[in-house]
């Protein structure tokens, strides 16, 4: 069981602008994504919102034509709407500042460093790496 001494370490909570990112493509490609989505999402700037209370989370990322939010309670299994719309079940465990997602084609890692929200995913040994700055 995660206690909540834990997870305060995490403060996640927070509106954030996406700043970089780095082997967008090559990740991808890694996924089966074609090659029309991959040129039209590569540009595509969002921004995400995060409201932690202890270890349930609501996570949006808002995109400008559509907004995708998952809700999910850390080591339970939850219902993750993804970018295509699709839904899949997974679990969100926590390690210290860390959140791990093992999605169906990828694992996802989140954590927080320096004030920046830093999201890694990572598909058939291929790192796609986000960083978002905090702005409210």
């Amino acid at each position: 069981m995660v206690s909540v001494h834990q997870l305060s370490k995490m403060n996640f909570t927070g509106k954030y602008t996406f700043g970089s990112e780095a082997n967008y493509e090559q990740f991808m490609r890694a996924l089966g994504v074609p090659e029309d989505a991959i040129k039209h999402g590569k540009n595509l700037k969002f921004d995400t919102e995060i409201v932690q209370n202890g270890n349930e989370f609501t996570w949006s990322q808002i995109y400008p034509c559509h907004t995708t939010t998952n809700k999910f309670v850390v080591e339970q299994e939850s219902e993750f709407e993804t970018l295509n719309c699709g839904k899949v079940k997974v679990t969100a465990h926590q390690d210290g500042g860390k959140l791990h997602m093992n999605f169906p084609k990828y694992v996802h890692t989140a954590t927080i460093e320096g004030g920046k929200l830093v999201e890694t995913s990572v598909c058939k040994g291929i790192t796609l790496k986000r960083f978002h700055k905090k702005t409210v």
